[in-house]
């Protein structure tokens, strides 16, 4: 299996996380969100702007510099 970024998943990728780096105010707040260790996620979109993914049935735009602390294993 390989880790990679969240930025770097194109739309229709599945993976799960793997690690949260970063502050510790990037840490909580993508914890809030519902991003934690072993959760599934899936891309819906990832052109420009947000990214756009699918956690837990629910549809959640994250910014690129807060996405770029999410690592995923697919």
């Amino acid at each position: 299996m390989s880790s990679s970024s969240l930025v770097s998943l194109k739309p229709k990728e599945c993976g799960r996380v793997k690690e949260i780096s970063g502050c510790c105010k990037a840490k909580k707040r993508l914890y809030e969100l519902g991003l934690h260790k072993n959760a599934c996620v899936k891309v819906v979109k990832n052109d420009f702007g947000p990214i756009i993914i699918n956690l837990s049935g629910n549809k959640l735009a994250l910014g690129r510099g807060l996405a770029s602390h999410v690592f995923i294993e697919h």
